[in-house]
């Protein structure tokens, strides 16, 4: 089967010339094709043009006699999927990941101290050390670290770490110098910026600081160069097609970085589509204004939405919550935008048509959140706007039944639970855990659930998603039956959430996220059937190969 799905594969790649007669008809063969499409959820062979635009869906022998001049591809017993779509990703963010030092899985801060090292050899001197992903949740004591634990091994080159999650960075006494330096303000004392918080001891940095107070530092980093943006933008895209993505919702996107995404897409060269939204009240979001949706003629990068922020994260303590946090008496987390902004800049998405996608994570910053949309929908709130909530990641259970009657859409991460639920009860107590992670409560609710990542604070291969929605289990079948098992994803449910629903999250569901004639022939080639496999083969299931308009953008080795 390797072999005839192969040949077939370095055909289509070999150039344009092999597509060049007008009509020209390809029918792929497969074991069973998943098309997420109701009208015929199961196929045995799939017709696209030579534009890559799906012709006919159906019995292979059918199709074979309908397009007898067709080119074949053969994936032998290979399933064939619709184009996996990640509904909440960070392109450039995890192309900058790849570039730093990666402190994803430490379990201590001796092993973060010991990764550092290492990755410094390659550094310049003077150069800043940058790199993500530590969780201080997963080390003894579960403290936040200090610039001290830094000091020792880095006295005078400046190191900033970006948290799992992104919304709190660790820094030396280096970095935050050289923060100090450019800010108009001594970070000493006991103010904190708005939006943000600065963790102290006896009125000092300690090294820790969240959300809006990261700024900063990062305003003290020296900016990358063209081509160091670049190469982390095309790393990031292999990344993504190599984990058979085919889109990515990308959340919070600048106008330079569009510029790029677009450089790249004028040359041919944008493996997946990106549907791009505005990062927040900016400048962005002022050219969609100005200029109406963006939409790229080559139809693989698109900006009609914006992303908002309205609180931080919970493994930080920055999620706003109605109540205290079970675990800090006192803190209720941090609102990152004040709600009168935060509508203000809702208000302005509707005026100029643009769809809106809400970041909120605690049971506060989600009402907020919900009732914000709620007023500024008003009459409209029946009207085709798709709006978003990302994460809707602790809800109380009285706002769920909200979502749907206004026309909401659920955009959730699954592997958030699995890595948050060691630790996520002793946030936010017995009570409040029951409107977390809660993916059943939304669909029963009658609420749409479009599924992704957060790449790069989880990974971007979304067969961790698949496995983390249908068992709740980490990669080593713990817990027994899954975490809050009533809430777990029913195997096609989960496909749909990374298909035609998160397609429908971003106004393409007539373009992707089904296989069906009419539509792009966007799929993934799979070793195995994810609707039959046990849940923890999810993990491990064989990607052949990923093809955006008929074409192999990635091929396994």
């Amino acid at each position: 089967m390797r072999k005839l799905i192969l040949g077939a594969l370095l055909a289509l790649a070999a150039g344009p010339a092999l597509c060049a007669q007008e009509g020209e008809v390809t029918v792929l063969t497969a074991a069973r094709i998943h098309t997420s499409d109701p009208q015929r959820p199961q196929a045995g062979a799939l017709a696209w043009d030579a534009e890559g635009r799906v012709l006919a869906v159906g019995d292979a022998a059918q199709l074979l006699a309908r397009y007898p001049g067709a080119r074949r591809v053969d994936a032998g017993e290979a399933t064939v999927i619709p184009g996996l779509i990640d509904a909440h990703g960070h392109v450039m963010g995890l192309g900058y990941a790849l570039l730093r030092a990666d402190l994803t899985g430490t379990r201590s801060k001796d092993e973060a101290l010991a990764r550092l090292r290492e990755y410094e050899k390659q550094l310049p001197p003077g150069a800043w050390l940058l790199g993500g992903g530590w969780d201080q949740n997963h080390w003894p004591g579960k403290a936040f670290p200090t610039a001290a634990d830094l000091d020792a091994a880095f006295p005078q080159r400046p190191v900033w770490l970006e948290r799992v999650d992104g919304h709190a960075g660790w820094a030396n006494s280096a970095a935050l110098r050289a923060a100090a330096a450019r800010s108009p303000r001594s970070l000493d004392g006991d103010w904190h910026p708005e939006g943000g918080r600065i963790e102290r001891d006896a009125g000092k940095p300690s090294g820790v600081l969240i959300d809006r107070a990261m700024k900063l530092v990062d305003d003290a980093i020296p900016p990358l160069d063209e081509s160091q943006r670049e190469q982390a933008l095309r790393k990031a895209l292999d990344a993504a097609v190599r984990n058979g993505l085919t889109g990515v919702h990308d959340m919070g996107v600048s106008r330079e970085d569009l510029a790029l995404m677009r450089k790249l897409a004028d040359a041919g060269e944008l493996p997946l589509r990106i549907d791009a939204y505005a990062d927040g009240d900016g400048e962005a979001l002022e050219d969609l204004c100005a200029h109406g949706l963006y939409r790229h003629a080559g139809g693989r990068l698109q900006m009609r939405g914006v992303k908002l922020y309205a609180d931080g994260a919970l493994g930080s303590r920055g999620a706003a919550l109605l109540e205290d946090y079970s675990d800090d008496h006192g803190n209720r987390g941090l609102l990152v935008t004040e709600p009168a902004a935060l509508e203000s800049a809702m208000r302005k998405a509707k005026r100029c048509g643009v769809q809106v996608a809400t970041h909120a994570i605690g049971d506060r910053g989600n009402r907020i959140v919900i009732d914000a949309f709620e007023k500024v929908l008003g009459a409209d709130k029946d009207g085709d706007h798709r709006w978003r909530v990302e994460h809707a990641q602790v809800v109380s259970l009285q706002d769920i039944p909200r979502f749907a009657p206004l026309g909401v859409i659920a955009s959730m991460q699954p592997t958030h639970a699995t890595s948050d639920m060691p630790w996520a009860q002793d946030r936010v107590g017995p009570q409040r855990i029951l409107g977390a992670y809660a993916w059943q409560r939304f669909l029963h609710s009658g609420a749409r659930l479009a599924l992704g990542s957060d790449f790069p604070v989880e990974s971007p291969d979304p067969r961790l998603g698949l496995h983390a929605a249908v068992a709740r289990q980490d990669r080593n079948g713990q817990p027994p039956g899954g975490w809050l098992p009533d809430q777990r994803l029913g195997a096609a449910e989960a496909l749909r959430g990374f298909t035609a629903d998160a397609a429908w999250a971003g106004f393409d569901e007539n373009v992707v996220g089904r296989l069906a004639p009419g539509l792009r022939a966007d799929f993934v080639i799979l070793a195995g059937d994810p609707l039959a496999v046990p849940a923890q083969a999810l993990i491990g299931l064989e990607i052949l190969s990923t093809w955006v308009d008929g074409r192999p953008v990635y091929q396994a080795r």
